[in-house]
């Protein structure tokens, strides 16, 4: 009656833990991209930055359109005032008021200016490719990040199942041990060695439980703090690299954010030297203005009210002969800033070439270690079996069965960390090729 009460309750307890997993919300792979893509903080602000830059772009930037500005004004006066007219009359006045209106609309437009404007323009649509590629980098290192405390997540979860499965046979050595000590089959240090290890068991199992709340509150973070309640990740893994090696290199030295981001910085710095040079032609201007003046003089005046309204229009030609050197060092200094894009694209294509072939080599190794890791189990899982079954008649004793059954974990283990690791290499590959955006998750 003992042996089944046991049972039961080992029955409800896996029961119950099976129901608190349905009940909590399954975080797939597919939902923690989109809600990253959506909710990330980091992802928020550079897609910012990508708006800013693309306002930037509008032709209200440009300064090819024209100014109109408005002026207006009013002037009081209460003067003392003694006035000798050319027929000898004198007149003096004190306090005399006089006052005077303005308006005018003040229209300034650049025909020309040396092609600066039209560099400048080209610049900004330039820097606004740039910061989109800037994005993407963002992105790209938020969903690296995210999957590798995704994975983590992951692997803490089965590595808790694990452990979970690990106390259960625990309990179930336990129990026998009891029996055997019961009816005289065993001594007392069997029951004790199987409590200790139940013990060490139940430990692990705490310390993964807090392992695993602490992973999840990090996934949460990246996830832009979207979740309140608890949650379990998905565990399956699909390696689906479809490229070969020379082919995924050539996509790393055409696709890769890093390069990319130089070749901007090149074409940048090309137009920085066209604009500097515009400062070598002149400027040509026109200008119109359109004003309205009132006088309203005192009585020593010889007009009492004066009105002017009119129309004025003009060209002006600027051109600065000489600025102390100013744009020729500006000049040189674009000059040299191009080179130095240049030596970076070079310097990056190496790095990119080094980096691809660790990647590969560091993708390929833990994917074969991740299959000798699958057969290990199939190896450990067997041998813990054989020594149960052994254990149970008596052929082995205690301390043999417990080293099979932490082989057994360890195994499993080790194939946990394997399989993730192995996925992480690949995503970090997609990467550098410039292909982890286009793969389906």
């Amino acid at each position: 009656m003992k042996k089944t009460s046991i049972k039961n309750s080992l029955l409800i307890a896996m029961l119950s833990c099976v129901t608190l997993i349905q009940a909590q919300q399954l975080l797939t792979q597919e939902e923690a991209v989109q809600l990253a893509l959506e909710n990330n903080y980091g992802i928020k602000i550079a897609k910012n930055t990508v708006e800013v830059a693309e306002n930037n772009t509008s032709i209200l930037n440009s300064g090819f359109l024209p100014t109109l500005t408005g002026n207006a004004g009013a002037t009081y006066n209460i003067d003392n005032t003694e006035a000798e007219f050319s027929n000898g009359n004198t007149t003096v006045l004190n306090g005399a008021e006089s006052n005077r209106y303005n308006a005018s609309l003040n229209l300034n437009y650049t025909i020309f200016d040396g092609l600066g404007r039209r560099y400048n323009y080209k610049r900004l649509k330039e820097q606004y490719q740039l910061s989109q590629l800037q994005a993407r980098e963002t992105i790209e290192n938020t969903i690296v990040q995210l999957f590798t405390v995704y994975y983590n997540v992951a692997q803490l979860s089965e590595n808790k199942l694990a452990l979970e499965q690990t106390l259960v046979v625990s309990k179930d050595r336990l129990q026998r041990a009891q029996y055997q000590f019961e009816y005289g089959q065993n001594t007392k240090l069997g029951v004790l060695n199987a409590e200790v290890d139940i013990n060490n068991d139940s430990i692990n199992i705490i310390n993964a439980n807090q392992q695993l709340k602490n992973a999840k509150r990090d996934l949460n973070v990246v996830l832009g703090n979207t979740f309140t309640n608890d949650f379990n990740v998905d565990t399956t893994i699909n390696f689906a690299l479809q490229f070969q090696k020379d082919s995924l290199f050539e996509k790393a030295k055409q696709r890769n954010v890093a390069l990319l981001q130089t070749e901007k910085n090149i074409a940048i710095s090309q137009l920085d030297i066209k604009s500097g040079k515009s400062a070598y032609l002149p400027t040509i201007g026109l200008t119109g203005t359109y004003g309205w003046n009132e006088n309203n003089n005192n009585a020593a005046s010889f007009v009492a009210v004066s009105t002017n309204t009119g129309l004025s229009g003009g060209l002006n030609l600027s051109w600065n002969l000489f600025d102390g050197g100013n744009t020729l060092t500006r000049v040189k200094n674009a000059k040299v800033n191009l080179e130095t894009q240049q030596l970076q694209k070079e310097n990056i294509l190496i790095g990119i070439e080094r980096d691809f072939n660790n990647a590969w080599d560091d993708y390929q190794n833990k994917l074969n270690i991740y299959n000798i890791q699958e057969n290990n189990i199939l190896t450990s899982q067997s041998n813990f079996e054989r020594t149960q079954e052994q254990f149970k008649i008596g052929q082995v004793n205690s301390i043999e069965f417990r080293q099979a059954q932490l082989n057994l974990l360890n195994a499993e283990l080790s194939r946990n960390q394997a399989k993730y690791q192995a996925k992480l290499a690949e995503l970090q590959l997609l990467q550098l090729s410039g292909e982890l955006l286009n793969v389906d998750f």
